[in-house]
């Protein structure tokens, strides 16, 4: 029994690309096998058809909502992705501020330190900082 529903897949996969950048996604979706294929499509199809694909909140605000939640997990590798997704959507560098001072509130100065470790990092290779 599969679960693997294709209009969520591709409708998860526009809004992926859209975010994440199309080379990103689909050098990911290469290099998936037997084993994270499946892994793969659930994600797409859940995460980015389901979860980010309606249009109650727009893209700008989720990548808000999930810099600050990934910030909270400590998930420093997704929250790189997802910061430079949130500026593919269209978050500016004085928001990203903000919300690493509120992920320093909440969770920790070291935490919030981490991430502007990696905002700057990440700012710098974009050309804005």
């Amino acid at each position: 029994m599969s679960v693997f529903d294709e209009d969520l897949f591709l409708k998860g996969l526009e809004q992926r690309k859209a975010t994440l950048g199309a080379d990103y996604v689909e050098k990911n979706l290469a290099a998936a096998d037997d084993f994270t294929l499946p892994f793969q499509q659930a994600m797409t199809s859940w995460c980015w058809g389901f979860g980010w694909g309606d249009d109650v909140i727009d893209a700008k605000t989720r990548s808000m909502m999930n810099l600050s939640m990934i910030g909270a997990l400590g998930k420093m590798a997704e929250w790189e992705l997802h910061l430079k997704g949130a500026l593919n959507n269209g978050v500016s560098v004085e928001e990203i501020r903000a919300i690493i001072h509120v992920i320093a509130i909440y969770c920790g100065v070291p935490q919030g330190v981490e991430c502007f470790r990696v905002a700057r990092n990440v700012l710098t290779e974009e050309g804005r900082l």
